[in-house]
């Protein structure tokens, strides 16, 4: 973790999405993600409008040795094994990052922060497998690639937005294997290939643990910004929740439901995540700092949902956010800050 130089990035009362959003024309999506998390505006990727979109699809694209079909489905060539990752943009693969971005440029004012996302090196490195590679070799090459694309995106960032600071997350929902003791690798080698990825990036990052992902594997790479879903299973990572936000890292409460209804209102999401951190905090968590180091988010990504569902689930989120904003400000006061 390395939060001192990026310290100013984030603030209370930001909201934002996780990544996958459900729509077919990319400048639509952008302009929800714009118009829903004005503040920390994220890329969407859109796998209903490609497979190429997909979100093993779309960062694998980048190895010499795989060919990706129309339908997301990958083939290997053994013999451009040795060639390094060729990390570009192209309008099948990346088309809600390449409007993203160019909304960014014809905007009249620069946003102070955006996210995007890279699907990480453990998701990559278990479908490389999948598709033929031996383990160990698909693990390194899903590394190789991974961290290609961070370096890749922050150089984009830096030279197009230079106002704009940039949170890079590391989409890893293959994160629930070790947490069920089916990992493909070892821990320690899950961790160092994590953190590897994390460390090429100068800016602030997360890491996105999907569901009942292993949240301690995640904490334990040193992201700045630790995503999970905001239910009772992260009752069980109170220690670690508590020690990463003493680390001054910031959480990413999962707290918009992206498995069921949502509703109409604001009410029930907020009394479940203000009912965790209430638990939280009898379990050792420090009050003040649950609610003045979070964002909020959709569990996880929308890709499933309707359109207007889609932006409904943001909206939710944003509100929440508002909420989040406004108890800070009281804990501040609170303490005399």
């Amino acid at each position: 973790m390395s939060p001192g130089p990026h310290s100013a990035l984030l603030v209370p009362g930001l909201a934002t999405g996780i990544g996958s959003l459900p729509h077919l024309d990319p400048e639509a999506a952008v302009r929800v993600s714009l118009a829903e998390t004005p503040r920390l505006p994220f890329a969407p990727q859109l796998p209903n409008r490609s497979p190429r979109e997909g979100m093993i699809a779309e960062w694998v694209v980048a190895l010499p040795e795989v060919e990706v079909a129309d339908d997301g489905s990958l083939s290997i060539d053994p013999s451009r094994l040795g060639e390094a990752p060729m990390p570009i943009l192209n309008p099948d693969s990346h088309s809600g990052l390449l409007a993203f971005f160019e909304a960014l440029r014809v905007a009249p004012e620069a946003p102070k922060r955006i996210k995007l996302q890279v699907t990480g090196p453990l998701t990559l490195g278990i479908a490389l497998g999948a598709a033929g590679l031996p383990s160990d070799v698909a693990f390194r090459r899903a590394g190789e690639v991974s961290r290609a694309w961070v370096q890749h995106l922050e150089a984009l960032v830096t030279a197009r937005f230079p106002a704009t600071g940039l949170l890079l997350f590391i989409d890893e929902p293959a994160l629930v294997r070790w947490r069920r003791d089916d990992e493909p690798i070892g821990r320690d080698e899950a961790i160092d290939l994590l953190s590897g990825t994390l460390a090429a990036a100068h800016c602030m990052t997360g890491v996105h643990v999907c569901s009942d992902g292993d949240a301690r594997l995640a904490h334990a790479s040193g992201p700045d910004v630790l995503g999970i879903t905001a239910s009772d299973s992260a009752l069980e990572d109170a220690d670690v929740l508590m020690r990463h936000l003493e680390a001054d890292g910031w959480i990413a409460w999962g707290a918009v439901p992206t498995d069921r209804p949502i509703g109409d209102s604001t009410e029930g999401p907020w009394r479940r995540l203000v009912g965790l951190w209430c638990e939280l905090t009898r379990r050792g968590c420090d009050p003040v700092r649950v609610r003045t180091h979070g964002l909020v988010t959709p569990s996880c990504g929308l890709a499933g949902h309707g359109d207007a569902q889609a932006a409904h689930a943001l909206q939710i989120a944003s509100e929440m956010a508002n909420r989040i904003g406004d108890q800070a400000v009281a804990a501040r006061l609170t303490v005399g800050a």
